[in-house]
């Protein structure tokens, strides 16, 4: 069950207008997820918003897709059944039926069929073990990574985006980004306050906004984003799946998928890929350790820390 948090990953190949969207390609091997699978069939397609709306719906319910019928995909997705066979003749098949046999044909048959043998904390955990595995073949190509590094380690000042269940990624990026950057605002409140904060942002000279997104996603951040872009900002955002809402506000988004094994979503890939974020933008920062070596001086001298 799945209450304020999908899965994800995706290749340089555009899903929604002007955005790219980063991904290592087809993943193999037993590490990689049905969602995983699923990410690297609907890549290299350009999609409508209402079929990206069908693909996000597949890879949250990756381990129900291979079985559901063509109304029921319909239903979860809040679309049409004839979107649902446009959608799956979109993807190179007769139609729907086709789709799914082919996702049946190609379920794993390594370890997601032995699941049974864990218990459901065992087979969380073991869920996020498998999105880092595939955040990892993601990060083989670091290029996007190091352009979005370079972006917000050029905004003077950083606002960072993230509301409801992506607060807490925005704030852990927000406290260790003001280590190393000298002006980094952020922003975790929707409704009208939030254009403002664009607005004041964006004439103290900010170029980009880095935004973390993860489901259900917040209508605020769909709206902020469309704002943040309509007033001349960069978007870099993180998201579930490149087939998210926020996809087609997004100049460059990088997938990290989401736990959803248990009552609310688990979100380690998402975590550690604003890790990296940081590390790329430290690296574009010339003066990032000596910040950094600043504030450990003075952390020793004040006793901040009792290690």
């Amino acid at each position: 069950m799945s209450t304020d948090n999908g899965a994800g990953g995706a290749g340089v190949a555009p899903v929604g207008e002007d955005t790219a969207v980063v991904s290592p390609g087809a993943p193999g091997g037993s590490g990689a997820s049905t969602a995983a699978r699923l990410q690297a069939l609907f890549e290299g397609h350009r999609l409508t918003p209402t079929q990206r709306r069908i693909a996000h719906c597949m890879v949250r319910r990756a381990g129900d897709a291979p079985f559901l019928s063509s109304v029921e995909l319909a239903e979860l997705a809040g679309v049409s059944q004839p979107s649902v066979t446009r959608f799956a003749v979109a993807l190179g098949f007769d139609g729907y039926p086709a789709l799914r046999k082919h996702l049946r044909d190609v379920a794993p048959a390594g370890p997601e069929a032995d699941e049974g043998s864990y218990n459901e904390y065992q087979q969380a955990v073991l869920a996020e073990i498998d999105n880092l595995r595939h955040l990892a073949a993601l990060l083989a190509d670091p290029a996007p990574v190091v352009r979005a590094g370079r972006l917000l380690a050029a905004s003077r000042p950083l606002p960072v985006l993230g509301l409801r269940a992506a607060s807490a990624q925005a704030g852990g990026f927000t406290y260790f980004a003001r280590k190393v950057h000298p002006d980094v605002r952020l922003l975790d409140e929707g409704g009208t306050m939030l254009a403002d904060r664009v607005d004041a942002a964006q004439r103290a000279g900010a170029t980009a906004l880095l935004c973390f997104a993860l489901p259900r996603h917040p209508r605020e951040v769909v709206e902020g984003l469309e704002y943040a872009r309509g007033v001349g900002l960069t978007v870099v955002t993180v998201a579930d799946s490149a087939f998210a809402p926020v996809a087609r506000h997004s100049d460059l988004l990088l997938p990290a998928a989401v736990g959803t094994g248990l009552a609310f979503d688990t979100a380690c890939s998402p975590m550690l890929l604003g890790r990296v974020l940081l590390e790329a933008m430290c690296d574009a920062l010339p003066d990032a350790q000596a910040r950094l070596e600043e504030f450990d001086a003075k952390a020793a001298e004040r006793g901040l820390f009792v290690e």
